[in-house]
């Protein structure tokens, strides 16, 4: 049978869909993609934001009407906040048992039944173990899942559970496989990634401390970590390491602390430069990308303006903006003073703008300099890399992916560096 695996939303996402495809390809299924006609469609979703919401029923509802006999499998986040929904799905996995998704398919070609496996929140890690990344440079490695931060516009903890951990020693064994497979970099990825170790009496130092010893592994790269969790004992593992990369993306959500205080976010201000003016005190270049809400509730122009210049301040190289999207059953959801979507997205593209500028005005420090690039495409005769702080760099030619070039940048245009090899 053929069998179509789509993705929406975080890394984690991207890591289970990997697992998904690795375990149908070892249970004989071919692989289709999203315009083919195939038997079953598994659609990992998410719930995040409104938009989220509507792409997820979207696809669910275009590989439905492409094959009205397939088995259509919705996963996680949005099925198991709208566990309670009359959708077109035969099988409905929240985010319990997406490991278990052969069985499944099984069961359900067995007894031509529809299965529902929602709000069945996990207390321990589900373990996931890749062994290959296909099509791809570099690997994620979910290493955590859940979070309990609770913050108040957030649906993420009600859909995904409690803080759970892998083992280190697997994290280590899982890491030393997809190096040996010439994987020269590994993102680590999880929920709430720099809680890692909560649950199993370690933490997120120490999981770096056993990467970097890891012989072979050429970059370690965090996708994302709240700024409370750059503790000095990790601060001093980035310090003394040259495999951790010169990138952190770091969330504020906001550049006020009357709204940091309404979202229930764990720091202020003062909290969030201290940390960054360390951060740079031991990576003098590093780049720090940061998510930021517009138009959360009770957000005036003057808080927003205050968002604008903490923006400049922080020097940001790129920031993910998102409107705020109301989440049933969320604290903000409930909250008076919402604010209307054309301000929410006058303010979106405010800073959208300041995020370009910003990030040129980074990236336009590299011009004149040799930089490391690990190349990963090549398109119409132009390689396509990234440097270790996650500029995208372009040269002339064709250079094989997954390897390690000097390149001279020229210039900067649009949104990359450019540039030449230099042997």
């Amino acid at each position: 049978m053929k069998a179509c695996v789509y993705t929406l939303g975080c890394k984690v996402n991207t890591y289970e869909s990997e697992y998904i495809l690795s375990k149908l390809i070892d249970s004989g299924y071919t692989i289709g993609n999203l315009d083919e006609i195939c038997d079953v469609y598994i659609i990992n979703t998410c719930t995040i934001t409104n938009t989220a919401d509507i792409k997820s029923k979207k696809i669910i509802n275009r590989v439905r009407r492409l094959n009205p006999n397939s088995c259509v499998v919705a996963l996680g986040c949005f099925v198991e906040d709208h566990k309670d929904d009359d959708l077109d799905i035969d099988i409905y996995v929240g985010n319990k048992d997406k490991s278990k998704i052969i069985e499944l398919l099984d069961c359900y070609f067995t007894n031509k039944e529809p299965i529902r496996r929602v709000g069945l929140l996990k207390d321990k890690f589900e373990n996931m173990f890749i062994t290959d990344f296909k099509n791809r440079c570099r690997a994620f490695v979910k290493v955590q899942d859940g979070c309990e931060n609770f913050c108040s516009y957030c649906i993420i903890p009600y859909v995904r559970g409690k803080c759970r951990s892998k083992e280190l020693n697997t994290v280590v064994n899982e890491v030393k496989t997809l190096v040996s497979k010439g994987f020269n970099e590994i993102v680590l990825t999880g929920i709430h990634t720099g809680n890692y170790g909560v649950d199993i009496n370690t933490n997120f130092a120490n999981l770096l401390k056993a990467l970097i010893k890891i012989k072979g592994l050429k970059r370690l790269r965090i996708s994302s970590i709240e700024v409370t969790e750059l503790t000095n004992e990790v601060l001093d593992v980035i310090k003394d390491s040259e495999i951790i990369v010169d990138h952190l993306h770091i969330p504020l959500q906001a550049g006020s602390d009357k709204i940091l205080k309404l979202m229930n976010r764990k720091y202020d201000l003062n909290y969030f430069n201290d940390k960054l003016n360390k951060i740079r005190a031991i990576r003098p270049n590093i780049s720090i990308t940061a998510d930021i809400i517009v138009g959360f509730p009770n957000e005036t122009e003057e808080d927003f303006k205050e968002t604008l210049e903490n923006s400049k301040h922080f020097a940001f190289t790129k920031i993910h903006v998102f409107p705020y999207s109301i989440r049933k059953g969320t604290v903000a959801s409930t909250m008076t003073g919402q604010i209307e979507s054309s301000i929410k997205k006058e303010r979106a593209r405010r800073l959208l703008s300041l995020s370009k500028e910003l990030e040129k005005e980074y990236a336009n420090k590299f011009v004149g300099k040799t930089l490391e690039v690990l190349f990963e495409e090549t398109k119409d005769g132009i390689s396509i890399g990234h440097t270790s702080n996650y500029l995208k760099v372009k040269v002339k030619g064709n250079i094989n992916s997954n390897t390690f070039k000097n390149v001279k940048i020229n210039s900067y245009l649009l949104d990359s560096l450019i540039g030449e090899i230099n042997e």
